[in-house]
């Protein structure tokens, strides 16, 4: 069966069973996403369904579709928008074209470290944040560590931002991502996740930059031998639910759903250390070089693209206040 077909009949199937739930007198809650079921998001999705059922004493239920069974992560979110899922993980480099104040959040090198990362997240500026995707009705609900975001490449390594140029660089559908390879000399080609290994292997692109579990288990390591963590970005994976779910939800419930979604994300940034362990020992294992640079030539590299902000109010205050957080 074509792709696109498995895709319709599986979606017709997550469809057709809603009635047969509320007959029950169960709520089942619908999530896809596109990581593997290895992936630490995953397994604290599964961790999150557990406390669920737990918390509401089996009244809702939560069901998960990994691997992109119900497409890409913009499929995801525009099927939330017109009520069709339930719920998604989507990177923020996604949902900036569906909330664009999201964008902030891509920016190259606004993180001094992780835990300042964990603090704006969790504090006055993400929580705001997860609420600007409600007029497009997207209820933001939490983060998900995905570590830093660095650059790896098939035929030669990047040791400064002078060996991208004239290199094409897989970049997620997101403007900030696109705009930071151009002002670090590279050819930013955005490609679906589910593409990616195939271009890679087809020299479409020359390589692309993600973070190392994502590297790992997606078996990019095996075309990419050059890894380079000069960790530019730091985008986490945003939990979201349609509106037309959260609308539904009595009070009690969005409190059972909210209590097992912040369970689980303390759960996934413990198991996000160990996997980002885990990935680079075994890419290493595998014969990938891993190149530890000169961040600053790098971090340098990309200043204009925050004087291009100066001109947004708005954008720039809050760029100014997540620097400042402590």
């Amino acid at each position: 069966m074509k792709p696109y077909l498995k895709h319709v009949v599986c979606l017709l199937l997550v469809l057709g069973s809603y009635s047969c739930d509320e007959l029950a007198g169960t709520r089942t809650i619908r999530l896809g996403h596109g990581l593997d079921t290895g992936h630490s998001v995953h397994k604290a999705m599964v961790k999150m369904g557990e406390n669920l059922q737990e918390l509401s004493g089996g009244k809702m239920v939560l069901k998960i579709y990994p691997s992109q069974q119900l497409g890409t992560e913009r499929q995801c979110l525009e099927l939330l928008q017109i009520g069709s899922l339930d719920m998604t993980k989507v990177s923020v480099g996604t949902l900036e074209n569906f909330a664009p104040k999201m964008k902030v959040l891509g920016l190259p090198f606004l993180f001094r470290d992780r835990q300042h990362s964990f603090d704006v997240l969790d504090g006055p500026i993400g929580q705001s944040l997860l609420n600007e995707g409600q007029q497009y009705w997207l209820k933001g609900l939490g983060y998900y560590d995905a570590g830093s975001r660095s650059f790896y490449t098939k035929d030669r390594p990047i040791y400064n931002p002078k060996d991208l140029e004239g290199l094409k660089i897989r970049v997620m559908e997101s403007i900030t991502a696109v705009n930071m390879v151009k002002e670090l000399g590279g050819s930013p080609t955005p490609i679906s996740w589910g593409e990616l290994y195939t271009a890679l292997q087809q020299g479409v692109v020359d390589g692309a930059e993600n973070n190392p579990p994502s590297f790992y288990l997606s078996r990019h390591y095996e075309v990419c031998k050059f890894y380079t963590l000069d960790e530019h970005t730091v985008l986490p994976d945003v939990l979201l639910a349609g509106t037309y779910l959260w609308e539904k939800l009595s009070e009690e419930e969005r409190g059972w759903l909210k209590q097992a979604v912040d369970n689980s994300i303390g759960y996934q940034r413990k198991l996000w250390l160990e996997s980002e362990e885990e990935a680079l020992a075994e890419v290493q294992k595998a014969g990938v070089e891993i190149i530890r640079p000169d961040k600053e030539l790098f971090s340098e590299g990309v200043k204009e693209i925050y004087d291009k902000y100066k001109n947004d109010t708005e954008m720039y205050q809050m760029i100014q206040d997540i620097r400042a957080t402590k």
